[in-house]
């Protein structure tokens, strides 16, 4: 008997269904950054992505985060910068039987605007480290009463004063030190331009064979490195050894498996690369902190209620 494929892929959020009355501003009464607030329950709140940038600022209840593979807790002060088509959703667990009228303060942005000015405007530049890491989600800590603060001036102005508003907001969680990536792997070169052009073609190539097998030493021969320089290069690069960024990469893949399909928790550890059941279980746990099963068990709660 065939084992089930049931998918359970995240939900496209389009332009067309974010109307005032579930707390988005109107069309046509913004320009580059768009604000939203809204309560819980809402139909908002499930499991989702979308093109734009996020900056999502919990300011009541508690409950389970899940961004993209990462699965932890919020409470109020919870701030976190999503990228483009990176799925999201807080789930509240500890709500009065009335709701909340507000738990919810969400700046969306798009990315090519942002990229583009910085062609033109080399200050913009600093930004584009920090929109690299939102690919991966980022939580800050230790600024959400001065991003509320900031959220409340921008919700309050329009044209460049908003503007220049966001882009104060930006900067401050550009130099804002104290954050963490969320998701599995994160590629955090901060070399010249032609570096990172090598290490990306590097995690470019590991990104698509990884489930193969393949040794540091046939890699290195690929892009013409001794394994001695090759490590110490892909380490100050990534912040990871080679072994540990591909044993990342394939949790990461086995996590959406995982969350995505019915595949035996088997099936999940050879398609991914691994060879050893036992290996795979106790690599999940050293990366996730937490057994592939219940993994799985727990990533059920990211769609929470539907029309909650």
């Amino acid at each position: 008997m065939a084992q089930q494929q049931r998918v359970r892929s995240p939900e496209l959020e389009h332009d067309v269904g974010r109307t005032p009355n579930l707390g988005y501003e109107p069309p046509g009464s913004f320009g580059h950054v768009r604000c939203l607030e809204h309560g819980f329950p809402n139909p908002l709140v499930r499991w989702h992505y979308h093109e734009e940038y996020e900056l999502h600022l919990i300011v009541a209840t508690r409950g389970k985060v899940f961004v993209g593979d990462y699965i932890g807790h919020f409470e109020p002060g919870h701030l976190v910068l999503t990228g483009p088509r990176l799925p999201h959703n807080w789930i509240s667990t500890d709500v009065p039987p009335e709701g909340v009228a507000l738990r919810d303060m969400v700046l969306q942005f798009p990315d090519a605007p942002l990229r583009q000015a910085a062609g033109l405007i080399p200050e913009l530049t600093e930004a584009l480290p920090l929109l690299e890491r939102a690919r991966n989600g980022i939580e800050f800590f230790g600024v959400s009463d001065l991003a509320r603060a900031r959220f409340e001036r921008i919700k309050a102005t329009h044209g460049l004063q908003r503007f220049a508003e966001f882009s104060v907001l930006l900067g401050e969680l550009v130099r804002c030190t104290d954050f963490r990536l969320l998701s599995t792997v994160q590629l955090q070169s901060h070399d010249d331009d032609a570096a990172l052009a090598r290490i990306s073609g590097i995690v470019d190539f590991l990104s698509e064979h990884y489930c193969e097998n393949f040794s540091m030493a046939e890699l290195c021969q690929r892009v013409g490195m001794t394994e001695s320089s090759f490590s110490r290069y892909f380490r100050r690069a990534t912040g990871n050894s080679f072994t540990d960024f591909v044993n990342r990469l394939r949790i990461n893949k086995a996590c959406q498996l995982l969350m995505e399909t019915d595949r035996y928790v088997t099936n999940v550890c050879y398609d991914v690369g691994f060879n050893n059941v036992a290996n795979f279980n106790r690599r999940f746990l050293q990366v996730k902190g937490m057994t592939p099963s219940e993994f799985r068990r727990q990533a059920e709660a990211r769609f929470g209620s539907r029309g909650a």
